[in-house]
């Protein structure tokens, strides 16, 4: 094809060659059709003007003086200094098999014999010239999209931050108005309280699947038994779904112990996920089974727990079960029949399922038929098993009362709630929203507790915990950081800063009273 149909001639070459004759010829017809040339001789002045200034394409003649041309190309490709250069291979003798396989293994990307004619030097370097720039534009376009998906994580990083704060506020009204709240409206603060769960479980999905596809979430692995965190699963998901769906959800656990080593609020979020979405995906009056049992093909020292999840609700078309597990899927329904939910929580599923190293996969005969989910995990052997400690139970004795509270939060709903809550349980409360504000609050009323949300004007809730910390009068202050972010690095940050317990928007009003009256200490996983 004539010169004048392709795209006009450009970029710098380095010509690398020991004979002087051939090595100007080839510059001469190249520097004639409008490229930049820089002539060398031996293989170690190519690979130092190389690793100076990076040419677009290097043609290297494979007989070197210092060495060969297949090492120097090999050396440009290797380790941390490898270099993303066009390499075209000469060579005065025949290319035979063996020294075509030798180039391409080292690095190259094409290669001629001489004497070649220069019409084919010219389309081979125009060919690898587009190549390279083809290349580039892939790179570019990887670059803008990662750092499009990384704007996307800080946005649903903002986003969760944000709709956990009203969240908050709606949570903690929930139980001051069901004190002495007429019959009739009894009902509807539960759907209220009901729905603000939903609401934050969404949340906490969201950002898990974005922490998953940026590979930050971190598994706290312990020994664990299956069947405790099943019947937890279970009890979450009846009291925020299946008993308002008026739906049977029975749970089948073998006698004696399962174990698994894995998160264990991870694995929890796991079958939660899978009892939600059967609860979702069945109508009221439905059924929804959870059996574990032991996977009967593998040797007894190595076999695998099975967890299976079934139900009689819509069921599933092999369209839908093809793309399941995928990010964002909601199956075949049309939107206005949509049964709620952003498509995520079978997504996590998975996710959580592959950091265990185990397996899930789902079956249904079709449409109206019901589903079953069936997870597998590694169990871990009985004599390597460490029995986990009881859950810990509610206190049921009177919180002690008439402690000095200070609340320091720049969300004025919430802070009035909160403070209306705590006066409740008998405490004394004084309020701060400002950061400069709060610390001076704290320094001069010496509460017994301070809680204090992160992300506030002026300095920030880290900030606030550290000067506290520095000032040995108030060691005996107790700590209690609100914060939107829920990631275990963020709740890490914290701690480390000097809080003594990390509560998630939206708050629990339990886990709050018992920090206010001197209990436990909640550091809530995530």
């Amino acid at each position: 094809m004539p010169d004048r149909l392709v795209d006009p001639p450009s970029g710098t070459i380095f010509n690398v060659h020991d004979v002087s004759e051939a090595r100007a010829a080839v510059s001469a017809l190249l520097r004639s059709t409008g490229y930049t040339v820089v002539e060398m001789g031996t293989g170690a002045e190519a690979l130092t003007r190389v690793a100076e200034e990076l040419p677009d394409l290097v043609i290297l003649d494979v007989k070197l003086p210092d060495m060969d041309g297949f090492e120097v190309c090999a050396q440009l490709r290797r380790g941390p200094s490898a270099r993303p250069v066009k390499v075209l291979h000469t060579s005065s003798a025949s290319f035979t098999t063996a020294k075509k396989v030798q180039s391409l293994d080292a690095g190259a990307d094409g290669y001629l014999a001489e004497p070649f004619e220069e019409q084919e030097l010219l389309a081979t370097v125009r060919s690898l010239l587009r190549l390279k720039r083809a290349e580039e534009e892939l790179r570019r376009r990887a670059l803008q999209l990662r750092d499009a998906d990384e704007r996307k994580n800080e946005f649903l990083a903002m986003l969760a931050h944000e709709l956990r704060n009203p969240l908050a506020a709606i949570t903690v009204a929930v139980p001051i108005l069901r004190e002495g709240v007429q019959p009739s409206a009894v009902q509807s603060l539960a759907v209220v309280e009901r729905q603000a769960r939903h609401l934050a479980r969404l949340v906490d999905d969201l950002l898990d699947v974005a922490r998953v596809t940026r590979g930050t979430i971190a598994l706290q692995r312990k020994v664990v038994d299956l069947g405790v965190i099943l019947e937890s699963a279970v009890r979450t998901v009846r009291s925020t779904a299946s008993e308002a769906r008026q739906q049977e959800l029975r749970l089948a656990l073998p006698e004696t112990p399962v174990w698994v080593e894995g998160d264990e609020a991870r694995l929890e979020q796991l079958f939660v996920n899978l009892l939600h979405n059967a609860s979702k995906y069945t109508p009221s009056g439905g059924h929804i089974a959870c059996e574990l049992s032991l996977s009967p093909e593998a040797a007894e020292e190595a076999s695998m727990a099975r967890i299976v999840v079934r139900d009689d609700g819509v069921g599933m078309t092999p369209k839908t079960l093809s793309r399941l597990f995928s990010v964002f899927s909601q199956g075949d329904v049309p939107l206005a029949r949509s049964q709620g939910g952003l498509g995520v929580g079978l997504a996590l599923a998975r996710a959580l399922v592959e950091l265990h190293e185990g397996t899930i996969g789902a079956k249904s005969e079709g449409l109206g038929l019901g589903s079953e989910f069936e997870v597998k995990l590694p169990r871990v052997a009985p004599a390597a098993a460490e029995p986990a400690p009881p859950p810990a139970r509610e206190s049921v004795a009177p919180p002690a009362q008439g402690r000095r509270i200070v609340v320091v939060d720049d969300n004025s709903d919430l802070q009035e709630l909160l403070a209306m809550s705590i006066e409740s349980w008998g405490h004394q409360v004084e309020c701060a929203s400002h950061g400069v504000e709060g610390l001076e609050l704290i320094e001069r009323s010496r509460p017994d507790v301070a809680v204090v949300d992160i992300g506030l004007p002026g300095i920030d809730g880290y900030e606030i915990a550290r000067r506290v910390r520095a000032d040995a009068t108030m060691k005996d202050t107790t700590l209690v950081a609100l914060t939107g972010y829920g990631s275990r690095e963020q709740q890490a940050e914290a701690l480390a800063a000097g809080f003594d317990a990390v509560l998630v928007k939206p708050v629990e009003a339990q886990e709050l009273r018992q920090i206010l009256a001197g209990g436990s200490h909640f550091r809530r996983a995530v």
